[in-house]
């Protein structure tokens, strides 16, 4: 499974930014994509997660509200829609698939195969 992110960039406080991760041959349409984000000094966690086959989205609540997850199974991507950014938004975004439920991925890095390499989102005042 390979996983590209693409569409990180300095965006003011406020605004809005999509994010897309372009994903290869998954071992299975019952995996699951899921959005990770680190922030300096920070743990890396998850903001969103997306069932492959049946688009079901997750969040934690936390985020629930502001990001939205979507498939796109032609272009085979998920994009992630971050709205009302703050500067506490900023950090490196991961993409990340999973066998594992949405509801595990969401709770631990662990349950996660495969990475992508990230993509650098700054939110300026």
């Amino acid at each position: 499974v390979q996983l590209v992110e693409s569409g990180g960039t300095v965006v003011q406080a406020g605004g809005s930014l999509r994010l897309s991760c372009a994903v290869s041959e998954l071992l299975s349409d019952d995996w699951n994509i899921a959005w990770f984000r680190q922030a300096p000094g920070k743990e890396r966690e998850a903001v969103s997660c997306v069932a492959y086959s049946d688009e079901t989205t997750y969040y934690p609540d936390s985020i629930k509200g502001r990001f939205i997850t979507s498939v796109d199974k032609v272009a085979r991507t998920v994009s992630l829609l971050m709205n009302n950014l703050s500067l506490e938004d900023t950090a490196v975004y991961f993409c990340a698939a999973s066998p594992s439920y949405c509801e595990v991925v969401l709770a631990t890095e662990r349950a996660v195969f495969s990475w992508g390499r990230g993509t650098q989102v700054t939110v300026s005042p």
